[in-house]
Parts: C-alpha cells; sequence; structure tokens
C-alpha cells in the first residue's frame, strides 16, 4: 500500500471511529429533554459552519465558480442535511448500537447506487453480498417490534437511520468528481453553511425555547463530542477519503462504527448488547466482506485487457 492509499484508509478509519463514539452522546443528550433531535441536528450544522469559516482563515483561499457553488448546495443537502437530519431523529427512537448496526449497510447501498450512476457490473458476488447485507439490515429493523419501550429499537428509528446512510451513499457516489476539486475545508465550509441555512428556518423556535442556563455540564460536554469530533473532524477527514478511495472502499469502514458504539453504550449502561445484535451484526459484516471483495468496473477492464 503506497502513502497515499494509507493516508486515505487512516482518514476514513478515524472518521468512522469518531462517528461511532458520537452515537451515545447523541442518544445522552435527546435523552436530557433539554434538546430536541432538530436542535441537536441545527447544532451540528451551525457549530461546524462556524468552525470550518474560522480553519479557512488559516488556509489557503480557493476561489469557488458559482456553478460548483450550486452543486455543494445539492452535496450538501444529501451529504449532510438529509444524512445528519435522518440520523439524528433515528437515534432519538432507537438505540445507539441499532443506529450504528444499520450504518454497516452503507456500502451495500452504495454499491447498488454505483451500478446505476457509475455502470458499475453487477457480478454475482456483489449480488451474494447485497442479498446478505440486506437480510442482516432487515433483520435488525424487523426485531425493533420486540423491544421495550425505552431505551430499546423501534422500527421507525431504523428506517430514519437507513435513509440517512442511501443520502450518504447518494453523495459518496455522484459528487467524487466535485470533491477531488478542493480542499476539505473549502469544501465542508460552504457546505454546512448550506445546511445550516436550510435547517435553522425550522428549528429556530426549538432553539430559542433551551433553557441553556439549566443544562447540565454534561450536556454541554456531548454537545462539544457531537459538533467538534462527530462532525468537524469526522467531516475534515472524510473528503480526503472521498478524494483517494474509490466509493465501496471508502464507506466499508463504517463497520467500525458499531463495535466503537457497542464498547461505549455497554460500559456507561445505556444499551444491552444480545445474541439477536451479534447475528445481525454478522449477517451485515458478511454481506460487506463478500460486496467488497468483488471486482470493480475498472478491474475487469484491466482484466479483459489481459
Amino acid at each position: 500500500m503506497n502513502p497515499t492509499q494509507l493516508k486515505g484508509h487512516l482518514s476514513m478509519l478515524i472518521a468512522n471511529l469518531l462517528w461511532g463514539s458520537m452515537a451515545p452522546s447523541s442518544k445522552l443528550i435527546l435523552n436530557s429533554e433539554f434538546i430536541t433531535p432538530i436542535s441537536l441536528t441545527t447544532f451540528r450544522m451551525l457549530g461546524a459552519a462556524v468552525v470550518f469559516w474560522i480553519a479557512s482563515f488559516f488556509c489557503k483561499h480557493e476561489k469557488v465558480p458559482s456553478r460548483d457553488l450550486i452543486a455543494l448546495f445539492f452535496a450538501a443537502l444529501f451529504g449532510i442535511v438529509i444524512n445528519q437530519g435522518m440520523y439524528i431523529f433515528g437515534v432519538s427512537l432507537t438505540s445507539p448500537i441499532d443506529a450504528t448496526i444499520v450504518a454497516t449497510s452503507t456500502p451495500i447501498i452504495t454499491m447498488i447506487i454505483a451500478a446505476f450512476y457509475l455502470k458499475e457490473p453487477v457480478t454475482g458476488k456483489k449480488i451474494l453480498g447485497i442479498f446478505v447485507g440486506a437480510v442482516g439490515a432487515l433483520t435488525l429493523i424487523l426485531g425493533g417490534h420486540q423491544a421495550v419501550s425505552g431505551g430499546g429499537s423501534n422500527i421507525w428509528g431504523d428506517l430514519c437511520c437507513l435513509t440517512a446512510q442511501c443520502s450518504f451513499s447518494v453523495y459518496v457516489v455522484v459528487y467524487k468528481g466535485l470533491i477531488s476539486r478542493y480542499s476539505p475545508v473549502t469544501l465542508m465550509k460552504w457546505m454546512f453553511t448550506y445546511s445550516a441555512i436550510c435547517v435553522i428556518p425550522f428549528s429556530f423556535s426549538s432553539i430559542s425555547s433551551i433553557d441553556y442556563l439549566h443544562m447540565p455540564p454534561t450536556i454541554y460536554f456531548n454537545l462539544g463530542v457531537v459538533v467538534l469530533g462527530g462532525t468537524f473532524l469526522a467531516y475534515l477527514l472524510v473528503p480526503i477519503g472521498q478524494k483517494i478511495l474509490r466509493p465501496t472502499v471508502m464507506v466499508m469502514y463504517n463497520y467500525v462504527q458499531p463495535i466503537i458504539a457497542s464498547l461505549i453504550t455497554i460500559l456507561i449502561g445505556l444499551d444491552t448488547f444480545g445474541i439477536f445484535k451479534c447475528i445481525a451484526i454478522v449477517l451485515v459484516f458478511t454481506g460487506v466482506y463478500i460486496v467488497t471483495k468483488s471486482k470493480s468496473k475498472a478491474d475487469l477492464e484491466a482484466q479483459k485487457k489481459k
């Protein structure tokens, strides 16, 4: 593996470590009843936009033409607004472990979108991987009916998390070329600015009604984890991996999220890890492994030339 490839792999590994550790923090914030899902989503977008703009003053200025600014708006819709919005609502309805297990279906969803948009071949191995992974995701989602109210899973929460992953897959595949033209700070300062503009009109009343003076310090701490760790740092690394790695290889690192989330939530007593979740993880991981081991369009073309 050359240094450039290693950089891409490390970027996605660290980003997914941050996302995995963010899920329990998000759940603790929402369980406090001080902050609603839409408010937390706004804090993520607005907070990240501010930090990225501050960071841009210490980086080389890049001029972005109006055509690309428009494209970045739609990239923000798929990569941030829908992705983060549906994810936060999903976490508020389901458990952190379930939310991150659903996130591991992203490589499978990405392969399907790439087949239509990039004309990537659908081989037998890919079909098998998609089937196995889908069974794992459906097992988790349908199992939400059996959970008790409170800290257990919920089918609507799982479906919201699944929608978030579909949106992110569209962003990864469709906007790879756009992302390759600019630095991560330039990209994200515009994308998070657009995202904040989109969500603030719907969340203003919720944010203005928060009792900031009486919020416990733990809520502020977990907000810092979500905004700085799970948003700013993670999205600073994502464009690096997106430029270097193929979409399917990039999103395969989602498998790190349930491992980290499981360890954290079990340690703090927020969730349990039973045989049902183990079966779902094994099925999804198996599907992801099969799909990512299949040949790409470039691999098949090179094989034909030989």
